[in-house]
Order: structure tokens, then C-alpha cells, then sequence
């Protein structure tokens, strides 16, 4: 098993190795053997479960846009990261993010273009937009989300503003950015931002939340808490007047909730003891996962429950 020289990234780059012994011959092997992914040319990871699923996916995307910030591959100066690539170094999370390639802002109003690795946005910079992740220059997480915001549909929009609040992004600083100047999906994004809550606590929950806002349904409470019986307290996602609880399920919860020793079968086991334990303080409980938020089946279940409770027509 060869080993890699990595920087203070963790990314493995064409010199170090090269330096190490390593030959460009041996890397390209590797890479088609899946032992290591290549990010760009001459920059180089290795594989990891952290990747998996959509916030690895973001995590893969934040070694990408390092390696391609870091690299030099355009020429000129090196333009701060922005959009996706962004919200990358932040660590905020996004929905269905796009990430095929890096995203830079030019700072002009006109020149805009896709490359190999590149999108280059043509969009004025404010410096006090501008800030340093990791060392590398990037654009402020409020300009972030707003970038992002007015880049999607409405879901997209309030799960950028909902997560950006929850890392403890200023909701006036975001709406001045935003009407600053014109921008395509500006209405979207403001009322979006009007919906925003930083008590979301993960895209799947700014997702559910979104449909229940575009189906018109009543507005839950988010994360409130209950003693039940054994004398526990417990923290739901959305209720209804306590008379309905609603639930996201993703296994990056269940990732979250494992405890030392603790598979995630485990996890969920405890969950669904916790779920009944709920249940009997009196209110209905309906659970969903990802694959229901993608096909819009939460909304006619929460109608259905909502109606019956009187609380829905």
C-alpha cells in the first residue's frame, strides 16, 4: 500500500509525490483503480465513507475547490471562491447543490464563463463581502447564501438562508446584499428569506419545510421540546399545537445521534422507542426520509392529518 504525502489539506498534489518518489505513471494506476480520486489535474485525494451521500458530496466539492483555488490552473490572479464552493469552506449545508464545478466571482459586471473546472461568475464584489476560510479568500456566508439563493428554486433558497442563520448569519445583512442590486430569482429569494429560521437543523428539515410553505399548510413550531413519561425530554422537528408531530429521518441524523459504541441500527432503534414514547403524550406522528421528500409525498400526509385535526381544509 503506497504512502501518499498529503498538505495541511489532506490533498496529495503532483509535486509532493513526485518528490516522494512517486511517479505521475503510478498516481494515473491509482486513479483507475480507485485508489485515489483525482480532483484536478495534479491534485489528488484519497477515498473516504465521509464522501458518501449529499453532504459528502459537499465535503468531496470543498477539497475540489481548494485544489482548483490553490493550483493556479487559470491564469491571472486568484478569484475568491463563491456560490457552492463557497458554502463549502463554510460548512453550510445546501440542497442538490451545483458542484460539477468550482465557483469563483470575478468581480466585473460582464465576462462571466464555464470551463473545465471552473464557473466564473461576472458579478460585482464588495469588500466587506469578502473574507478568509482556511487561509483562502472566499465570500462572506451571508453573500454565500445569497449567491446560492439566487441561483435555485424556493426550496433551494430557504435552505441556504435557514443554515446560514443557524451558523449565525445576520438576516438584515443578507436582505441589504440582496437588494443591492438586481438579481435573477430576487423575489424567490426574498420571500424565501422571510420564511427563514435558523432553528432548521438540517437541509432535509429546510426541504420539508419549504413543501409544507409552497402546499400552504398551517406553520409548524420547530424543535420544541416535551417531558414524556419516563422523564425525558425530547426535541421535535415540527408540531402542530402538540396535537401533530412531524419528523424528518435521515441516517446523517442517526449519524449524529449515535452514541459512543452505538451502530446506527442501534441509533434508529432508540429513535423509534423515542417516537412511541411521544405518541403517548397524545399527539399523531408522521416520520419521512429523503426519498419521500423527492417524489412530494410528506404534503397529502400531513393534509390528510391536518384535516382530520381539524386544523386543515
Amino acid at each position: 500500500m503506497t504512502s501518499y504525502p498529503h498538505d495541511r489539506f489532506g490533498l496529495i498534489r503532483r509535486e509532493a509525490a513526485l518528490r516522494a518518489g512517486i511517479s505521475d505513471a503510478h498516481r494515473a494506476a491509482a486513479v483507475k483503480r480507485g485508489e485515489l480520486l483525482r480532483l484536478v489535474p495534479g491534485v489528488d485525494v484519497e477515498p473516504s465513507e465521509e464522501f458518501d451521500g449529499h453532504e459528502g458530496a459537499q465535503k468531496l466539492h470543498r477539497l475540489k475547490a481548494i485544489a482548483v483555488s490553490t493550483s493556479n490552473l487559470g491564469a491571472g490572479k486568484v478569484l475568491p471562491l463563491s456560490h457552492a464552493s463557497a458554502a463549502s469552506l463554510h460548512g453550510l449545508p445546501l440542497l442538490k447543490p451545483d458542484i460539477d464545478r468550482v465557483h469563483v466571482t470575478t468581480g466585473r459586471v460582464a465576462g462571466g464563463s464555464i470551463r473545465s473546472h471552473r464557473h466564473l461568475h461576472a458579478a460585482p464584489l464588495e469588500a466587506d463581502e469578502l473574507v478568509r476560510c482556511d487561509g483562502l479568500l472566499v465570500t462572506s456566508l451571508e453573500r454565500t447564501a445569497v449567491d446560492v439563493a439566487t441561483s435555485g428554486d424556493f426550496a433551494q433558497a430557504l435552505t441556504a438562508f435557514d443554515q446560514a442563520l443557524r451558523l449565525g448569519a445576520d438576516r438584515s445583512l443578507m436582505l441589504e446584499i440582496l437588494v443591492r442590486r438586481r438579481r435573477r430569482n430576487g423575489k424567490i429569494a426574498e420571500r424565501a428569506l422571510r420564511f427563514a429560521s435558523a432553528l432548521a437543523d438540517s437541509v432535509g428539515e429546510s426541504w420539508s419545510r419549504a413543501q409544507i410553505i409552497d402546499a400552504v399548510l398551517p406553520m409548524p413550531r420547530l424543535q420544541q421540546e416535551i417531558v414524556v413519561a419516563s422523564g425525558r425530554t425530547y426535541r421535535t422537528d415540527f408540531d402542530w399545537d402538540w396535537r401533530l408531530v412531524g419528523e424528518f429521518d435521515g441516517m446523517t441524523k442517526y449519524g449524529r445521534l449515535r452514541r459512543r459504541g452505538e451502530s446506527v441500527a442501534d441509533a434508529v432503534i432508540r429513535e423509534k422507542l423515542r417516537e412511541d414514547e411521544i405518541r403517548d403524550t397524545g399527539p399523531m406522528v408522521v416520520r419521512w426520509i429523503w426519498s419521500d421528500l423527492e417524489r412530494d409525498l410528506p404534503i397529502p400526509r400531513l393534509r390528510n392529518r391536518l384535516a382530520t385535526l381539524g386544523m386543515a381544509a
